[in-house]
This record gives C-alpha cells, sequence and structure tokens, in this order.
C-alpha cells in the first residue's frame, strides 16, 4: 500500500497563493520607493542608502507598533484598505515627536489562512500610507499559520525608521514654567482604546457596524474606522524653524499619561476644561457607557491627537505655521510633579 505523501498545502500554508499575493504587492510597494532603495521586494534584506542627506551628525528614531483590537471592527466591515494606513501615522507621530522625519517601514502581516484580496488592501493603505508621509515601504512579512488565528482574521504590526539632525531632537529638556500648550485634533478614536469602544458598542448597546448612530452623524462601523491623522505635514514647519520644546502623541494613557512622558522635573501641566471640542464619539461613549471622566482621560485621545508644548514667546510664531489644521489652546506649564492637572 502506497504510503500517503503530505505537502505544505495540506498542513494549511498555501506558498502559491502566498506567492500570488506577493505579486499583486509588487506594484503598490514600489510606488513608494525612491532613490535610496538599493533593494526590491522580494530581498532577504531591504536596503536604503543615507547620502543625499544634508545632515551634520545625524540620528537615526526607530519605533514598533500595531493597530490592535481596531483591527476586530475591519473584520466585522470587511474592510481591510484603511488600517494599513492606520500603522504608518501612527508609527510615523511616534518618532515626529523627537523631531525625527520617516525614512522607511517594515510590516509585518500574520493570518491564519492567507486570503489574496485581503492582504493586497491592507498593503494599499500601508502604500498609501507611506506616500502621503514620504516614506519608502522598504519591506515586511506575511506568515500564514494555520490554527493560530482564527478564520478570517489577522494581526498587522510595523517599524519605521527615521532621521533627525542630533541637535535639534525634541526631548522636552527645555520645557520651562510657563510654556504654552497647543493642542491638534483628532479624527477620532485613532488606534487606542478599542477594547472598550467595542465593548459598549456592540456587548452594552447591542448595535452591528452597520447601524446608523444620529449623535456621531455615521454608522458605528465607518466611525470607529477613521483613519489615525499624521501631523508630519502639519509639524514639519514648526519642527524645522526649531520653535517647539516637546510633543506628545496621545495614544495609550491619553492626555493624563502621556504628556508627561516629555516633561522635565520640577514642571507639571495644567489643562484646561472645555478649551478644545470633545468629538461626538466620546461624549456618547462617556454617556452610554457610563464611564467615568477620569477613566476617559486616561482611555481616549477624547479630541487630542497631539499636544505641542511652545515657549509662550512663541506661540504665535507657531500658530502661523499650521495650514488648515485645527488647533486649540489647552494651557500652561506650571510647576510640580510631571503630571497632567485638569482644571475648570
Amino acid at each position: 500500500m502506497k504510503k500517503k505523501s503530505y505537502s505544505y498545502k495540506d498542513s494549511g500554508v498555501d506558498i502559491d497563493r502566498a506567492n500570488e499575493a506577493k505579486k499583486k504587492m509588487k506594484e503598490l510597494v514600489a510606488s513608494t520607493f525612491n532613490k535610496n532603495v538599493l533593494s526590491e521586494l522580494g530581498n532577504f534584506g531591504g536596503m536604503f542608502a543615507l547620502s543625499g542627506f544634508d545632515f551634520k551628525d545625524p540620528v537615526l528614531v526607530s519605533s514598533a507598533d500595531g493597530v490592535g483590537t481596531k483591527l476586530k471592527v475591519a473584520f466585522l466591515m470587511d474592510k481591510h484598505d484603511t488600517v494599513g494606513e492606520d500603522l504608518v501615522n501612527h508609527c510615523v507621530n511616534d518618532i515626529l515627536v523627537q523631531g525625527a522625519f520617516p525614512l522607511f517601514f517594515l510590516d509585518y502581516i500574520a493570518t491564519g489562512k492567507l486570503n489574496v484580496d485581503t492582504v493586497v488592501d491592507i498593503v494599499k493603505g500601508l502604500s498609501r500610507g507611506c506616500r502621503n508621509n514620504n516614506m519608502v515601504l522598504i519591506g515586511g512579512e506575511t506568515a500564514e499559520m494555520p490554527d493560530f488565528y482564527s478564520e478570517g482574521e489577522y494581526d498587522l504590526a510595523g517599524v519605521i525608521v527615521g532621521i533627525v539632525e542630533r541637535n535639534r531632537v525634541i526631548d522636552g529638556n527645555n520645557i520651562v514654567e510657563g510654556d504654552i500648550l497647543f493642542g491638534l485634533s483628532s479624527s477620532g478614536l485613532h488606534t487606542n482604546g478599542y477594547t472598550l469602544a467595542r465593548k459598549i458598542f456592540f456587548d452594552h448597546l447591542k448595535l452591528k457596524v452597520d447601524d446608523y448612530v444620529k449623535e456621531l452623524g455615521t454608522t458605528v462601523g465607518e466611525e470607529l474606522l477613521k483613519v489615525h491623522k499624521s501631523y508630519l505635514k502639519t509639524l514639519k514647519p514648526a519642527i524645522e524653524r526649531s520653535i517647539i520644546k516637546g510633543l506628545a502623541h496621545i495614544t495609550g494613557g491619553g492626555l493624563l499619561e502621556n504628556i508627561p512622558r516629555i516633561l522635565p522635573e520640577g514642571v507639571s501641566c495644567l489643562i484646561k476644561r472645555g478649551s478644545w471640542d470633545v468629538l461626538p464619539v466620546f461624549k456618547f461613549l462617556q454617556e452610554r457607557g457610563n464611564i467615568e471622566e477620569m477613566e476617559m482621560y486616561r482611555v481616549f485621545n477624547m479630541g487630542i491627537g497631539m499636544v505641542v508644548i511652545v515657549g509662550k514667546e512663541d506661540g504665535d510664531k507657531f500658530l502661523d505655521t499650521l495650514k488648515g489644521e485645527k488647533v486649540f489652546e489647552l494651557g500652561k506649564v506650571v510647576k510640580g510633579n510631571r503630571e497632567v492637572i485638569l482644571n475648570g
């Protein structure tokens, strides 16, 4: 009796399907390339030349992150062409707070059974985000792992590398009492607080992704899939003019836990409630979920995606650099122990 011959495909991993996905992704990835890219998609490593940059003492800045449970909403919507852009923009903002501008990005997509169309849609978002931020999608990994992920689900993560002149690194060390806090508006939840938001929308209120919510002016799914904003183009002029003393990307931990990360010893930030527009989605979640106010400020961005700290003498200069961005004066730096104080 002839013994059965097993293949990788029999175990759930389809190499041919993976090759088809790579073939379809190639043009999308190549659309982000520039003259500094020295490798092609499919090489073991991505090569990026640093020639052509006018730096005297360059510092590379890197960060890694994921999209989190926002992906659960993408699964429910069967819409996968925005989460890649979320990831890119989130990572861009993370290195921007140190004054770094992005150079290149690498992604990691892991799934149970590889769906070619889904992966291509993810890469559409990744490549669009990279192009919008003048960055190269230089490589990545797509892993098919049967029995590890539920059918139709995947995880998405990425690594970014950027560059900044050493003497222009923004580290918050020169923040002093009297400096001004400005806040740049967010587009929604961005990529944080989704586990709690999903619990309220789907478990507590029994809403579906296609349900229209009057208070939000859109459906649940459309609200929750709003793309995480990148603040690169908005803040680049002020960063290049060395106007900014400190930047805080408002992610997990909200205003209360992210701003102290950039404060030196001896100061705190006094923020006035009502000094900015809290987006309807946060008011809805707080009221319908009966969430305490301090919990809201620890979990969500509350309508502020980036906090900017400038000297009181540079407030007008900073505002002059902004074009079309909604900005609010949130408060000021005071004496304290590296914390955020809410008043009003």
